[in-house]
């Protein structure tokens, strides 16, 4: 029989194929999980201290995953609580840290969060959705990344107290820093809209310790991102923070700050030498001056650092043409240069000593952060008929800039499982809810509790033939 023939009777499908057998794992895998954890929940209660923890059964609840719900049963014991009233606890519960019923699973939050990063909330639900086998609102894929961006920015906030009292944990150590900052205006949406008016500019930082050089490709080293609504304080503290979690600040000789002028970035910067963007500069000149000669000129002065000159030259170039437009333009070159002024000159051209950058990296001369601040907010957040909220914008922010500097999974791994804000969309009632009260009494027998034997699990992880894999046996 030709293999046209076979194909035709017997309708041969890859996809379907594929899905039968993904669709199978998962099932697998939710099952696994269920046996693990019930056996686990068993050891706990053979160790417990039994005067101390009175068991009063089991009751059900549903840890969702990447695998789908998995529906696990666990002992619920009464026991005294600090007060000596009567309470209700569940050992494995307080093992895993899973305080509530309907969480999600570490792994899944860091998924969704991780998609929300790149797409639209709609898409990412669909993506998680066919993925997980599971329904996913893009409500619920809102939820979990807002709760997940809320756990990171309440760490930040950590950040930016160890910072203030010197005791930041940042361990890479670099005698100069770079830095810069920039601004992205973005619609807001609803209450925030009344209060802000239809947009707000959020604020964005890097910083990095040099440049890396992979044959034409060039990338920042080590670098760092913050950006946020908040105001200027709050967003430097924040950013401090940030910087103290990777370097070690107090062995940073110089920090080099790349602005286009606005206050807020010079302002709270006192730890920085500040420089003008060399593209906004340059750019000034391009837009503000019609004259090719007078441009050139210009031009000539700044590359020869005769900055007094300069500023009299664009002070004498105001009257010495008649059209109105030009004078206005010309007066707020002149404006712009005279409140950067000590920012024109570029400070590898000042001749001052500038620290060595660490071993592998090349020096670097700003102007990164046009194409930065477009690749950490610009691309996901502007655009696309979007508008926010400022507190939803701030944690999705925080996300971006974790992910776009490659420690997003880093620090979502040290997340436990949450329970979205949105409970209206993922909230299933368990009959856990039965129980009154439950709060943690931090039992020490965890330690001693046994792990489950799982002959099965060896069999999955030593990557055995499909005919000895448990969910394949007798199909």
């Amino acid at each position: 029989m030709s293999i046209s023939k076979i194909k035709e009777e017997y309708k041969i499908d890859i996809r379907e194929i594929e899905e039968k057998f993904y669709s199978a794992a998962l099932a697998a895998g939710r099952a696994a999980m269920t046996e693990y954890l019930e056996a686990l929940d068993n050891s706990l209660a053979t160790v417990r201290d039994r005067k101390e923890y009175r068991d009063k059964g089991k009751r059900s609840t549903v840890l969702k995953t990447i695998m789908g719900e998995v529906e696990f049963s666990r002992r619920v014991y009464a026991t005294e609580g600090e007060a000596c009233q009567k309470v209700h606890v569940y050992l494995l519960d307080e093992a895993l840290g899973l305080d509530k019923p309907g969480q999600i699973s570490p792994m899944l939050s860091e998924l969704v969060a991780t998609a929300a990063c790149e797409s639209t909330y709609r898409e990412t639900a669909r993506q998680v959705s066919e993925l997980t086998g599971q329904t996913m609102s893009h409500q619920t894929a809102w939820a979990i990344t807002q709760e997940v961006g809320g756990h990171v920015r309440s760490r930040d906030e950590l950040l930016a107290e160890q910072s203030r009292h010197n005791k930041g944990r940042g361990q890479l150590t670099s005698k100069l820093l770079y830095e810069e900052a920039d601004g992205i205006w973005l619609k807001l949406q609803g209450k925030d809209r009344i209060t802000y008016g239809a947009s707000k500019e959020m604020k964005a930082a890097i910083a990095y310790s040099g440049i890396e050089q992979n044959g034409k490709r060039r990338r920042l080293a080590n670098k760092i991102a913050c950006a946020s609504f908040e105001g200027v304080k709050d967003f430097i503290r924040r950013k401090e923070g940030v910087i103290a979690s990777v370097y070690r600040k107090d062995e940073i000789e110089l920090r080099i700050l790349n602005g286009d002028g606005a206050n807020w970035i010079k302002s709270n910067n006192e730890a920085a030498v500040y420089q003008l963007d060399p593209f906004h500069r340059n750019k000034a000149i391009l837009e503000y001056v019609n004259d090719l000669e007078l441009r050139k000129l210009m031009m000539e002065l700044l590359y020869a650092k005769d900055i007094d000159r300069l500023l009299a030259v664009i002070e004498a170039s105001i009257n010495s043409t008649m059209e109105p437009e030009e004078q206005t333009k010309r007066q707020r070159l002149l404006d712009y240069f005279r409140h950067n002024k000590e920012g024109l000159v570029p400070y590898y051209r000042r001749g001052e000593r500038i620290p060595p950058v660490n071993e592998g990296l090349n020096i670097a001369h700003g102007g990164s952060m046009e194409s930065n601040i477009f690749t950490l907010i610009g691309n996901r957040m502007k655009g696309r008929r979007a508008c926010w909220s400022v507190r939803g914008a701030d944690n999705l922010a925080a996300l971006l800039c974790l992910k776009h500097t490659g420690r997003l999974s880093t620090v979502l791994s040290g997340l436990g499982p949450i329970v979205p804000l949105d409970a209206e969309q993922i909230k299933a009632e368990f009959s856990s809810r039965k129980v009154p009260e439950r709060i943690g009494k931090g039992y020490n027998g965890f330690t001693h509790a046994p792990i489950p034997n799982m002959p099965w699990a060896k069999d999955i992880l030593g990557m055995k033939s499909l005919a000895k894999m448990p969910f394949l046996a007798g199909s």
